[in-house]
């Protein structure tokens, strides 16, 4: 079964974004997607050698609902700051030391970041120790240190149980 479905879950969703992309269910977008989403990961299998190993389920959930709450939370504040006195918004590039060193759970990391409003992954230091995050608003070190706390809780550690184990 692992010869012909390497990595199902890029497999489901290679057929969820095709049918979203092309907004329809319909049978011939349903068969073209599931072909689509059978053949592109077993043609390059090839390319993915360091497969993930996603674990914690459970913990996975947990995050999912802890990023989707801070997104709904940030957007509120951003919106707040953007239509306030602009002189109050203070950005700050940030350096967060990372504890995770599994490469898919940096990934996974960089993108929560991403996604939640205010903040934005910048860069990865080369030793793969430290994120570089621009945040909105950090307006001195206490916030800074708090921002950075607050990513390696919330965010860092669920990816360490869920990519590496116990860890964490």
């Amino acid at each position: 079964m692992r010869k012909l479905l390497p990595s199902p879950l890029l497999s489901l969703a290679l057929l969820v974004t095709w049918l979203m992309l092309n907004e329809s269910a319909s049978a011939g977008h349903l068969l073209l997607g599931a072909a689509l989403a059978l053949a592109l990961p077993w043609l390059t299998r090839a390319w993915r050698p360091d497969v993930p190993r996603v674990g914690r389920v459970t913990t996975a959930m947990k995050l999912a609902g802890t990023v989707l709450t801070d997104i709904v939370k940030s957007n509120i504040v951003v919106a707040r700051l953007i239509l306030g006195d602009e002189r109050r918004i203070t950005p700050r590039f940030v350096w967060v030391p990372l504890s995770i060193r599994d490469a898919h759970g940096i990934v996974a990391l960089a993108g929560v970041v991403t996604m939640t409003p205010g903040t934005l992954s910048a860069d990865l230091s080369d030793d793969h120790r430290h994120l570089l995050v621009h945040a909105f608003d950090v307006d001195d070190d206490a916030a800074q240190a708090a921002l950075i706390a607050d990513i390696q809780a919330r965010y860092e550690a669920p990816l360490i149980r869920i990519f590496e184990g116990d860890r964490a």
